[in-house]
């Protein structure tokens, strides 16, 4: 029986998720939680084969996760379920040794072959994503062609990320938007990392190549 721990911080796709596995034959979910922090608690106590998480939590950094589950399992097998395109944020991931990158909007097949694949001790990346392509330059790119915007952004994040194109500063962004300094600031981050970018200026590319502004 494979044993899965899932992370994710959006309440209702993983207890989806978590039902729709322990469906699956040899897949049983040992374990779920919806921050880093909770996922680092229940570490220690897991036997797990592997850990199926999302990129973006709200308490921490991808980055620092990483290092902090390696200390606690330096063996465990990872595998990404994120909506995150970026390939340059991929490969920035890629040297933690983790074992997988899948986008959400994959079917059960797809998904379940990729636990599969990767507790037999290989790899498996979301064949939309092409990783291995070092003619591709992943130092800023977005692969969304496929995908309509709503369908990677939310609403509030289209209209953050219209109004930091148009020069709004964080404060005057939140006063529009009826918002706090810290929420546009945290949708600001969010926007970089979905979109794998590296700061304003690749958001207002982004935002032009996609006639979110004229």
């Amino acid at each position: 029986m494979l044993k899965v721990f899932i992370t994710d911080d959006h309440e209702l796709y993983l207890e989806g998720l978590v039902l729709l596995l322990n469906r699956q034959p040899g897949i049983e979910v040992i374990g779920s939680a919806f921050t880093g922090e909770s996922l680092l608690k229940q570490l220690p106590n897991k036997d797990i084969d592997i850990l199926l998480l999302d990129v973006h939590l709200p308490d921490i950094g991808e980055e620092e996760l990483l290092l902090k589950i390696r200390e606690v399992q330096p063996t465990l097998r990872i595998l990404y379920l994120t909506i995150m395109r970026g390939t340059r944020y991929i490969h920035k991931l890629l040297k933690y040794e983790i074992q997988g990158y899948l986008l959400k909007n994959t079917n059960i097949t797809e998904l379940t072959k990729a636990l599969e694949t990767v507790a037999e001790g290989n790899k498996y990346f979301s064949k939309e994503i092409n990783i291995l392509d070092t003619n591709q330059d992943f130092r800023n790119t977005v692969t969304i062609e496929d995908k309509k915007v709503d369908e990677i952004l939310s609403k509030r994040e289209i209209e953050v990320l219209t109004l930091i194109c148009k020069e709004y500063s964080n404060s005057e962004i939140a006063k529009k938007l009826f918002l706090s300094v810290s929420t546009v600031e945290t949708h600001r981050k969010n926007l970089i990392a979905k979109l794998g970018v590296n700061n304003t200026v690749g958001l207002v590319k982004f935002a032009l190549k996609n006639k979110l502004i004229d």
